[in-house]
């Protein structure tokens, strides 16, 4: 924290931008495919998830460190977490 008013204070959109996010899918049993967000914080993870499952209506998890969506997203992912303040230099799609 530094001390600011909240309506002040920038520290978490500094944190956004310095953030390393990696996204890439995996095929799961059944021949399903799931999209991968992992280097999010933990304290903003449930949210971005619940913004991510609602623009891209899929379901997905939020499981240990990452995040997990039902589906291929990796495209639309990278262009909503950008309007979501998060740096696109810093998004490495696999």
């Amino acid at each position: 924290m530094c001390g600011l008013p909240k309506d002040l204070c920038v520290c978490q959109e500094i944190a956004r931008e310095q953030q390393k996010i990696q996204v890439y899918s995996v095929k799961r049993k059944f021949g399903k495919i799931v999209t991968i967000i992992e280097g999010i914080d933990q304290e903003a993870m449930k949210d971005i998830a619940k913004t991510l499952k609602s623009k891209l209506a899929c379901g997905g998890t939020v499981k240990d460190k990452h995040l997990e969506l039902q589906g291929d997203h990796r495209e639309r992912v990278k262009e909503i977490l950008v309007g979501l303040g998060f740096s696109p230099d810093m998004i490495d799609l696999k």
